[in-house]
């Protein structure tokens, strides 16, 4: 549907509100999370970690392709470049390419633009960028799945991936989102994210760190940096990989630590959970389900606690250009949310992420204002009209230090800040 039809919709309903129902006033909160010391320069930390892990694997003018990927991480630009940096210590001739499978449209100018879009630019990496759609296979796994590689990541002479480490949404085991994933489903570009996000969460895990084995196998793998963050945003560690800790156990070491970082909702129950803005550069799936408890992907469970009765999503951020995978785990939505949505994005998406992209790329009701998609929310939580409501409102899935609430939840979080 186009914009204009969004809101015809949602300006012709006259919703049947019961006349005493109220929106809570809600209490800001400061949540108690682990809140690691920061690392201060962190593009030095980077340069210093390549430095440290890669001396003795490279050679004086080897080629090398460094992932940047989609992912709103913290001091990303310093991260690449300080990455960068540390090659050219070694001698390397590094270069960088979008390692973020089908995101951006699938095409290669809407991945550098996405890459833009979040500063990652040649000027602020200082290297250059080389983008690309197409594909060549590199490996086979013993179960005779293909391994790909970005063209020109394959054309160098080895693959440096540059990611976040932090859990999955859509798979549980003992290594999730990071390098390996940004090796094996990132620099594949739409084949190697179809082919791992296409089966169930158990077969996933699977896949991928037989993917990262027969990559290493074939020897264009150097190794990788690998960031973790705290609730608040802030870096605590920067870490240089070898080939060899790429899909073992520092990688799985760093997958615990940064598991340990993203607390869900501190609350047994919701009635109605209030997101300010979701997006691609907020989580893959727009919310963050290890934040909100719902996965909604057949054969992982939900967690236990909290349990939502219904989400409101007010907004997408504009870094996620229209991809709003993941925006059918909301409930509610506001027209001005529903008229950034590009569809074609979307399902180019869903359709890549297999089993975890069906119920996720769902509609939620959209209607004419945060007001309206508040009322639907409270008027179908479960709770009759004059029962308090438990409701939390939050900016978004990610850095998530602060929130507020009703009086009906103030009893179950620490300390209130107001």
């Amino acid at each position: 549907m186009s914009g204009d039809s969004w809101r015809e919709l949602s300006e012709g309903i006259d919703l049947p509100f019961h006349p005493d129902l109220e929106i809570p006033a809600l209490h800001e909160v400061r949540l108690e999370i682990p809140d690691p010391p920061a690392v201060p320069d962190v593009a030095e930390a980077a340069r210093n970690a390549v430095v440290r892990a890669l001396r003795g694997s490279v050679t004086r003018g080897m080629t090398v392709a460094v992932g940047g990927g989609s992912r709103g991480l913290s001091q990303r630009v310093d991260l690449l470049r300080g990455s960068v940096l540390g090659l050219r210590d070694l001698g390397a001739e590094p270069f960088v390419v979008p390692a973020m499978g089908s995101h951006g449209g699938a095409t290669a100018e809407g991945q550098l633009a996405m890459m833009a879009s979040l500063g990652m630019t040649e000027e602020a990496v200082g290297a250059e960028f080389r983008a690309t759609m197409e594909t060549v296979e590199v490996a086979r796994t013993p179960s005779g799945m293909p391994v790909y590689l970005d063209r020109h990541a394959a054309a160098a002479d080895r693959i440096l991936p540059v990611n976040r480490v932090k859990p999955h949404t859509c798979f549980k085991g003992p290594i999730e989102s990071g390098c390996t994933k940004m090796a094996v489903v990132g620099f594949g570009k739409q084949p190697g994210a179809a082919q791992i996000h296409s089966c169930g969460p158990v077969e996933m895990r699977e896949r991928l760190l037989d993917g990262i084995a027969a990559l290493r196998a074939t020897g264009r793998l150097l190794g990788g940096v690998a960031s973790v963050e705290s609730a608040s945003g802030s870096v605590v560690e920067v870490a240089g990989l070898d080939s060899d800790q790429v899909g073992g156990a520092e990688e799985m070491r760093l997958t615990e630590l940064a598991r340990s970082l993203v607390p869900p909702l501190p609350f047994d129950e919701i009635d109605v959970l209030v997101i300010e803005r979701g997006g691609k550069d907020i989580s893959g799936t727009t919310l963050d389900p290890n934040v909100t408890g719902r996965f909604w992907v057949h054969g992982l469970a939900d967690l236990e606690r909290p349990r939502v009765a219904t989400i409101v999503l007010l907004d997408v951020t504009d870094v996620s250009a229209g991809n709003v995978l993941g925006v059918g785990l909301a409930d509610f939505l506001p027209v001005t949310a529903a008229e950034k949505i590009d569809w074609r994005k979307t399902y180019i998406n869903c359709f890549t992420a297999g089993p975890s992209g069906v119920r996720r790329a769902r509609m939620p009701m959209v209607l004419k204002d945060e007001e309206s998609c508040m009322k639907a929310a409270l008027s179908m939580c479960g709770r009759a009209v004059h029962e308090p409501k438990r409701v939390v409102r939050i900016r978004s899935t990610l850095h998530l230090t602060t929130c507020w609430v009703s009086d009906a939840l103030l009893n179950e979080v620490g300390r209130s800040s107001s």
